[in-house]
């Protein structure tokens, strides 16, 4: 099954880190975001990945390009008889990754069916190359298969901007809560689609797929949500990019479900 990938944002709220390479390349415990999200995919068996290129994604195709002489120890025989000989193996093994240019200035929905052609097989992943999330992949799609429908998407509690207080009737502040979950649910992505679903879906480049098509098939009753109540981050800001690598950096990375198997 093919795991679709939006890659192509200018990520113009974290222009800190986005003027010169894009969004998905922003690094956080020193791998690209893209990395994180690629890798739990894999880790539920889901290897084959078509990613949706935009702003500077010959950024992204150099990255993979030299994949395995910066992750292996390399022997380069110079001269005339020119080969390169790598030693050891990257935990990267048999990931099969489709580079696609879908556009500088195309909206979502475009960007997925402009890679409709790489697609096979009757139902793909998709996701964004900017959110990481510890959500059971092979649950979900068990979930999507169960129901028939057309369209499943990954839903979690958001959390509220502000810390939330409790107030009584003298205005003393008797709890506060920083950032706490909110009530309501929220899409994280992390969708499972069917190919019927490219029907919905116009190669124009203001074809938004969070608008008409989902809005469609909502009200068509082909769109369901799959609940999910453990961790989901999306890097939109320098803040949140600080948030997740601080998460890294103190061993406490929710989404890492490969470094879980690894303990076990």
């Amino acid at each position: 099954m093919k795991v679709v990938i939006l890659c192509g944002g200018q990520g113009t709220r974290l222009r800190e880190e986005t003027e010169f390479r894009p969004k998905p390349l922003v690094e956080v415990g020193g791998r690209p975001i893209l990395w994180h999200i690629m890798k739990h995919y894999a880790h539920y068996g889901f290897a084959d990945f078509v990613l949706c290129l935009g702003y500077r994604g010959q950024m992204i195709k150099q990255y993979f390009l030299e994949y395995e002489a910066m992750n292996n120890d390399i022997t380069i025989c110079l001269g005339r008889k020119n080969h390169i000989e790598y030693h050891g193996a990257h935990q990267e093994q048999d990931y099969n990754v489709t580079l696609a240019e879908t556009g500088l200035d195309t909206m979502t929905g475009a960007r997925v069916k402009r890679v409709e052609q790489y697609v096979d097989g009757d139902t793909f992943l998709l996701t964004y190359g900017d959110g990481v999330c510890n959500v059971d992949i092979r649950g979900l799609v068990a979930f999507h298969r169960q129901h028939g429908k057309l369209a499943t998407l990954t839903t979690v509690h958001p959390n509220s901007r502000f810390g939330m207080l409790q107030l009584d009737d003298a205005d003393y502040v008797r709890t506060f809560t920083e950032k706490p979950q909110a009530d309501g649910w929220a899409s994280a992505g992390f969708l499972v689609l069917d190919r019927k679903v490219f029907s919905y879906l116009s190669a124009d480049p203001s074809c938004v797929f969070e608008r008409e098509p989902l809005e469609r098939l909502a009200q068509e009753g082909q769109l369901l949500a799959y609940r999910h109540d453990g961790f989901f981050f999306a890097m939109d800001t320098y803040r949140e990019y600080l948030y997740l690598n601080g998460l890294w950096d103190a061993g406490h990375a929710p989404w890492a479900s490969w470094q879980v198997a690894d303990a076990d």
